[in-house]
């Protein structure tokens, strides 16, 4: 028997995430979004939750708690529903800091995990995506050749969270002669590392105040043990399970907000004589929407729950995930816009700017993770 009912720890990191992102993210979305850049007094704002550093093991400073697939949907779910923007700007380090605890040495951990226990944030990336067209995560294009003891590293990646200010980035390479998902790895690669170039990404539809980059790399040197989880590697289909089902937890808080935005409106816009939430295409659209939005909620539980217990059939279950949120987070947030008519696309309200987020979250493998 599946069960799908929240812990305590969870249904309270819930219940005071629901807080935060109705009072503090969702009141300013409009606003950010405009001005293109999310304030540094968010970010501080939700590093000081303790929602990445409260995974840390202890003996790198951090709270001790259990790395959590589940919960960490739950909260990016829940941060979702306040505003997608704000909520990735916060929670993708996460990225960088969860690939260490899975894979890294204990070389590793110690080296880069401490500064992420401390109060202020401190800001690493995933670097997965690619530009090209038909771009999947497990046909990576950037590669890693041995040379010598090290590695040299070539390749491009776009849309890279945070880009703009990442001290270190995880960069996902295929090694020469490597095949499929077991030829991936990842690699740590600082900043100011020679051969590594950064620059502001050419814009998005959504996510706007989300600051990404373009990552270039031409034949980057690293030493050997920049190379995650050492001799041991890690393991890719997990790693990009993770940034699919993060994403997909987002969209569904995203879908839950706009379908939350569109009840009473219906309820209280009269047409005709009576609230449109009476006419029976509306009343079935609202109907599907709450249906489909707790139907993708289920699909991404399940695949974190499979996913934080190792169940080999976790990728399918991210696979299958993504695509059904892909499909019904875009309807969904259409259809709010549609159940508001012309003022749908007004910049006054929400509506255009959740179908813009909607549209990218789900189009890309994730500027977060579970």
């Amino acid at each position: 028997m599946i069960d799908f009912e929240l812990n305590e720890e969870q249904a309270m990191i819930r219940e005071s995430l629901q807080g935060f992102a109705a009072e503090v993210l969702a009141p300013g979305a409009r606003a950010i979004d405009e001005a293109g850049a999310v304030p540094d007094d968010i970010i501080a704002q939700g590093w000081e939750l303790g929602l990445i550093a409260a995974s840390i093991p202890e003996a790198f400073g951090g709270g001790g708690g259990e790395r959590s697939c589940m919960t960490n949907a739950v909260i990016l779910e829940t941060l979702g529903g306040g505003c997608a923007s704000q909520g990735a700007a916060i929670m993708a380090p996460g990225q960088f800091v969860n690939a260490l605890i899975d894979f890294g040495t204990e070389d590793q951990k110690a080296e880069h995990l401490p500064r992420f226990a401390g109060e202020s944030p401190v800001f690493a990336s995933l670097a997965l995506q690619e530009g090209q067209f038909g771009f999947a995560a497990e046909a990576q294009r950037t590669t890693a050749t041995r040379k010598g003891n090290g590695w040299l590293l070539n390749g491009e990646k776009r849309m890279v969270p945070l880009g703009d200010r990442a001290d270190h980035f995880l960069v996902l390479a295929r090694e020469e002669g490597g095949e499929g998902l077991a030829g991936v790895s990842a690699f740590v690669v600082p900043r100011d590392a020679t051969g590594l170039t950064v620059a502001p990404e050419s814009g998005s539809m959504g996510l706007k105040p989300l600051p990404q980059a373009r990552v270039t790399l031409s034949d980057v040197e690293l030493p050997g043990s920049a190379r995650l989880g050492g001799d041991a590697g890690i393991d890719a289909a997990r790693l990009i399970s993770q940034a699919r089902i993060g994403a997909a937890a987002m969209a569904v808080g995203l879908s839950r907000q706009a379908t939350d935005y569109a009840i009473p409106y219906a309820k209280d816009r009269v047409a005709f004589g009576e609230p449109i939430g009476k006419k029976q295409s509306i009343a079935f659209m609202l109907a599907d929407m709450h249906i489909e939005c707790e139907s993708m909620r289920l699909m991404v539980w399940k695949a974190a729950s499979l996913l934080e217990h190792n169940d080999p059939g976790a990728l399918k279950a991210s696979v299958l995930a993504q695509d059904y949120v892909r499909r019904r987070a875009i309807k969904i947030a259409d259809d709010a816009l549609q159940i508001f008519g012309g003022h749908g696309f007004i910049r006054d309200l929400p509506l255009e700017m959740w179908l813009r987020n909607a549209r990218t979250l789900t189009v890309l493998d994730g500027p977060v993770s579970v």
